[in-house]
């Protein structure tokens, strides 16, 4: 679609080291790269080889010093919470030692994440945990849905226009509904909340506690793979104007705000009513979207019984449904790991 990544907004820069995994793999290799799996358009078929592949891709990502853990065909983590069904719900983020803490699972080290592999022997991809050294990572994720009834790369370079910065060239990774995820990296006194549409509609951000789906995972809709010349770059300083602009603090409610009933209301409905609508295949996508809407505006935990009910009589489950809303709210409350990392 575009030469380099949003075409004009930003200028050739020149190649580095390849990130992840496009070169040519030495000869005593085991493991596939990144452009076999490309290359073989069955591979998007979920088999008895993808765990091997989803394993040896984020093995050659964690070389590259990304922090990876594994993740399901859902796009959520592999490996179930050691504190499901506790009550009060744990707040734990690892501490307690154990696996299945999603995100915070994330590791650099090959051993351990050969143990996580192997604790979730369904895995079909890996996650790359955003905002973690040495690359910060930062996630601007593009989405295509017509749902969004919006051009979000159009919707990008709108604000590029307007606040003065440019998108370098940068590693991008194509998504299996046709939008694109750009990788950039943040400072170290920085830290970038994850925002679902806040920026501009169909532009989600995954910052600091959020992830990204890394390429080579397969999922239910498809796998995920690095942009044609993109690979052999490294992620992008995310620049100052943009960064400004994603640090923004959230707009806390005022007094005028929180009587606002009415508007939250029709609001409401609308978010309701486009849950209601969804076909077979975009049902918790659309739950997903309408639920961050209303955690960002302020009346999520509201919202959450009706948006349930609406997403159950679709055909999803209520189980389902409940955890893309309270994947949702961490999401939007920057507390989460367990984030859709594709969006």
């Amino acid at each position: 679609m575009y030469p380099t990544p949003l075409g004009a907004l930003g200028e050739k820069r020149s190649a580095t080291r390849p990130f992840p995994g496009t070169s040519t793999p030495p000869p005593t290799s085991p493991l596939p790269f990144f452009e076999l799996m490309y290359e073989n358009k069955s591979m998007a078929t979920i088999d008895r080889q993808t765990p091997t592949l989803a394993l040896a891709h984020a093995l050659a990502a964690a070389e590259h010093g990304l922090p990876v853990f594994p993740l399901s065909a859902t796009k959520l983590p592999a490996l179930r919470s050691p504190h499901r069904g506790e009550q009060p719900s744990a707040h734990c983020r690892g501490e307690c030692g154990l696996p299945g803490h999603g995100v915070h699972d994330a590791t650099t080290d090959p051993a351990a994440l050969r143990a996580l592999f192997a604790a979730a022997p369904r895995a079909t991809g890996y996650g790359i945990a955003c905002g973690r050294a040495p690359h910060r990572l930062i996630g601007i994720d593009l989405d295509v849905d017509p749902a969004y009834r919006s051009d979000s790369a159009g919707a990008l370079r709108q604000l590029a226009l307007q606040h003065l910065f440019t998108i370098p060239p940068t590693v991008t990774v194509l998504t299996p509904s046709g939008g694109r995820h750009l990788w950039l990296t943040g400072p170290a006194d920085a830290t970038v909340p994850n925002s679902a549409g806040r920026l501009a509609p169909g532009i989600d951000i995954r910052g600091s506690g959020g992830y990204l789906v890394g390429p080579g995972s397969v999922t239910a809709h498809g796998r995920y793979r690095l942009a044609p010349g993109t690979a052999r770059l490294t992620p992008a300083p995310c620049p100052r104007a943009l960064l400004r602009l994603l640090t923004l603090p959230r707009r806390t409610p005022t007094a005028a705000a929180a009587g606002t009933t009415h508007t939250q209301a029709r609001r409401g409905e609308g978010l309701i009513q486009f849950v209601l609508a969804a076909h077979e295949g975009q049902r918790n996508t659309r739950l997903f979207w309408a639920a961050c809407r209303a955690y960002e505006h302020g009346f999520g935990d509201a919202l959450a019984d009706a948006l349930t009910a609406a997403a159950v009589r679709t055909g999803l489950p209520e189980h389902e449904a409940r955890a893309t809303i309270a994947s949702a709210a961490r999401l939007t409350s920057g507390r989460g790991g367990e984030t859709d990392g594709a969006a």
